[in-house]
């Protein structure tokens, strides 16, 4: 028996990348940059308001907000026009206002000494404007205009090139592209980009037994599962998914399928059919494309599972369980993290935290296992608590619902067959719940 440890080494070793292609940027979230993004403009491409208000000279305000002094008579204003002057009190600082600049605006504003422009956020500044006044600090009005706080040189003002700079690199190679990616694009021109795309992945389902969703089951038949809740798993791990469905066991039929989505895939998972006679049928009828090793890992529930690198391209191809419960937790452990491996991702496996039970665990000795569970907090400690869903870990390993409700893997050792209430486990997040 191969464990776990073992058979994700060899798998995760034929992990590859798709070749880079170049694609629309809002196409390209989530996916890693392939290239750098390097600035040819500066961004902003013009010196503009960063909030609504009036543009001025700071200097021409500077008084506004001081104090006035005792000896008003011998006090110099510098030129500007004070007004409701008394002493101990804030001064005000009157101004022209000469004109009135938007977001967008063409055409160039110059202004003169101790004079204001109103503008709205994102308005070119004016010429000769080194600040803008906010509107909360004014009396807001249109011919003359009352500024009751002074600002500094610089203040309320988006310089050119404050953001990036021509040359800069807006994203780089390797880079996750996020939401703020996607918009440093836009805003440098950015329309499309080069990423490493999404693996391709085919789901196959195995089994006479097996009929679509959209058809009634007769005697001994049941519906086919695995491709639907398998193709789910692979497009949560960031796959672009082909669901093939139901795919015949006739040997040549099956051989053609496989081969079709060889040479469309990046990987390949073939679900049903594990152990026995049925998977020596399936890596029979496969063996001029490549070994399809039929191997026991030593885990639970999924021991049983199929690995190999099948068709010119060597393309990795997994046999699973035809348990749904199963063979999620069999793409879980090894087939998700080879797909975040192609995405580029640096941690291509689940965040893994440690949590303390709430009740006894029971798992298969010598495997180790992975259980079912809720994740949840003590409110009082802040510690994270778990527990197990289903008593028993061979009679319930079928349970889909059980699964359904569950937030996280417990990870049990394979040396630990019993645990007690209050034993610290590892346990790995399937989703956070709102």
């Amino acid at each position: 028996m191969r464990s776990v440890e073992d058979h994700l080494t060899l798998v995760t070793a034929a992990a590859v990348a798709p070749r880079p292609v170049r694609v629309a940027i809002s196409e390209a979230q989530g996916l890693m940059c392939a290239e750098e993004v390097v600035t040819e403009h500066p961004m902003p491409g013009f010196d503009q308001a960063a909030i609504d208000g009036y543009a001025v000279r700071a200097v021409d305000v500077a008084l506004a907000g001081v104090l006035a002094p005792e000896d008003l008579e011998e006090f110099d204003a510098n030129g500007a026009e004070l007004v409701d002057l008394e002493a101990g009190e804030p001064m005000i600082v009157s101004l022209p206002v000469v004109g009135e600049v938007g977001p967008g605006s063409r055409t160039p504003t110059r202004l003169q000494p101790r004079q204001a422009v109103r503008v709205e956020t994102g308005a070119p500044m004016p010429t000769l404007a080194d600040a803008v006044v906010p509107l909360r600090w004014t009396d807001g009005g249109d011919q003359r205009v009352k500024v009751g706080h002074g600002v500094e040189s610089g203040n309320y003002v988006r310089r050119v090139g404050d953001d990036v700079q021509p040359g800069d690199v807006a994203v780089r190679a390797g880079a996750i592209i996020g939401p703020a990616q996607v918009g440093l694009l836009a805003a440098v021109g950015q329309s499309r980009v080069m990423v490493h795309p999404r693996p391709r992945l085919s789901v196959i389902s195995v089994g006479s037994e097996l009929v679509d969703i959209d058809r009634t089951p007769g005697p001994g038949q049941i519906y086919d599962v695995n491709s639907y809740a398998l193709a789910a798993a692979a497009r949560d791990a960031g796959a672009d998914v082909n669901r093939v469905g139901i795919a015949e066991r006739d040997a040549s039929r099956m051989r053609e399928v496989v081969e079709a989505q060889l040479i469309r895939s990046e990987i390949v998972v073939i679900c049903g059919a594990v152990g026995g006679s049925a998977s020596k049928a399936i890596a029979d009828a496969l063996a001029d494309l490549g070994d399809l090793e039929i191997v026991r890992v030593a885990m639970h529930p999924g021991s049983v599972q199929g690995f190999g690198r099948l068709g010119r391209d060597e393309v990795p191809t997994f046999l699973l369980p035809a348990n749904p419960v199963s063979a999620l937790v069999c793409f879980e452990v090894m087939v998700r993290p080879l797909i975040r491996i192609a995405l580029g991702k640096r941690q291509p496996m689940r965040r893994v935290i440690k949590a303390r039970t709430i009740g006894p665990i029971a798992s298969v000795h010598g495997r180790k296992g992975y259980l079912r569970g809720q994740l949840m907090r003590d409110e009082r400690t802040g510690d994270y608590l778990v527990q197990v869903l289903g008593a028993s870990p061979t009679g319930s390993s079928h349970l889909l619902a059980e699964l359904a409700d569950a937030n996280c893997l417990i990870m049990v050792d394979p040396d630990v067959e019993e645990m007690s209430t209050g034993d610290e486990v590892e346990v790995a997040f399937l989703a956070q719940r709102g």
